[in-house]
């Protein structure tokens, strides 16, 4: 098996762009549900700032891939990050509740674009016995920014509530630019992938395969958690339930992203060398308990408690869908690559409204126990799937 030094330098390249998004929004995460508080909304309205964001991401998504496919994916993604970071900072001068959610969803067309990308060039870079390292790399660079982006997020926001939006739209520049230079000589591959176990490259083909819904469920379920109840949800639960300052909200976060960041490199490596299979059944197990223990009476040592262990296994659930998404799918196949990415969307979607409408109705509780079933039908797709490590057909050119 292949050092870790032997990937390919795309990958390194991807982990710093994807660490300069990440420090941005982790800036900017605890700020947006109070910024949208402050404009005298409820706490589902607040929520739906993060879900139209992800909404948009949804219905983009196809088109993002024949963009890629057609233009290829360094400038897709720079320009993708270019557009999230205009519409960023004019958020930070709205004026009034729907300019921020409309600002809010087009910068999901512009996130999309960016995802899309990032996950077919990584496909087409590396062969299956380096793809859980890819993925925990490239995921490393998002996660060590997570780690460093709350920390400065929660005292951000106690100074302004918009300042946030304009330290984001920065990093997006630096992250835009750093795409467009310094992957502007990468040459890939166009030849088809030949696959044991799965004929044809259509969505359909795809999803008859177990393993690939469990991938989509997985990705669905991190979406839900990670993406959007982690964000929407959280900051609320900390200033209402704990009655804490928003520094806590960031030091949570903080903690959800250093587990995360500790366990994705041993992550990629068991990945690569036991199978993908073991690795998403203990990261959705993991990640459903760290969030029931939220369900429990509100008290920050428990609070605290839950973020480690949710990070923990969000760290496994980084690292092995990805690697199974790669398995499946063909080298050039943007439809199945956007809908793995679609299920993340759906989840940051409809998750944090779900959630949120119970906390409204029946308390904290309620919201963060159907996130937690969530997770946990999640486990049960990865328990019946097969394993796809070794699922690749050597043939002639491959990676």
């Amino acid at each position: 098996m292949a050092a870790p030094r032997s990937l390919p330098r795309e990958v390194y390249v991807l982990a710093s762009v994807a660490f300069f998004v990440a420090v941005g929004y982790g800036i900017l995460a605890p700020a947006i549900p109070d910024f949208a508080r402050d404009f005298g909304v409820g706490r589902t309205a607040a929520a739906l700032v993060v879900s139209a964001f992800a909404f948009m991401r949804l219905v983009s998504a196809f088109g993002s891939g024949g963009l890629v496919d057609r233009f290829g994916e360094r400038w897709v993604m720079a320009i993708g990050i270019g557009i999230v970071a205009t519409t960023s900072a004019a958020a930070g001068l709205a004026q009034n509740y729907s300019t921020l959610l409309i600002l809010r969803g087009l910068g999901g067309v512009g996130s999309a674009m960016f995802t899309v990308s990032a996950a077919a060039l990584l496909i087409r870079l590396v062969g299956n016995e380096q793809r859980g390292r890819a993925s925990g790399i490239f995921a490393g660079g998002f996660l060590t920014g997570g780690i460093i982006g709350p920390v400065f997020g929660g005292p951000l926001t106690e100074i302004s509530l918009r300042l946030p939006f304009f330290v984001y739209a920065g990093s997006l520049t630096v992250a835009g630019l750093v795409a467009a230079v310094a992957l502007r000589n990468t040459a890939l591959s166009t030849a088809p992938v030949e696959r044991r176990g799965l004929r044809g490259s259509g969505v359909g083909t795809a999803l008859r395969d177990p393993a690939y819904r469990a991938a989509v469920g997985a990705n669905l379920a991190v979406g839900w958690t990670v993406f959007g109840v982690r964000f929407a949800t959280i900051p609320l639960f900390v200033t209402e339930g704990l009655r804490l300052g928003a520094v806590w909200t960031g030091v949570g976060l903080g903690l959800f992203a250093a587990a995360n960041a500790l366990l994705l490199w041993p992550a990629g490596r068991f990945t690569d060398r036991r199978g993908r299979r073991p690795v998403l059944i203990a990261g959705t197990t993991t990640c459903g308990v760290g969030l029931a223990l939220l369900v429990l009476p509100p008290a920050l040592p428990l609070f605290l408690a839950a973020m480690v262990v949710a990070g923990a296994g969000s760290a496994l659930l980084t690292v092995a869908p990805a690697a199974v998404l790669g398995d499946v799918a063909p080298a050039r196949s943007g439809s199945v690559v956007a809908v793995f990415q679609m299920a993340a969307d759906v989840g940051a979607m409809t998750g944090p409204l779900l959630a949120n409408a119970l906390v409204d109705s029946l308390g904290y509780s309620a919201g963060f126990g159907l996130t937690a079933l969530v997770m946990f039908i999640a486990a049960g797709l990865a328990v019946f799937m097969p394993e796809t490590r070794d699922r690749n057909v050597p043939s002639q050119g491959q990676a």
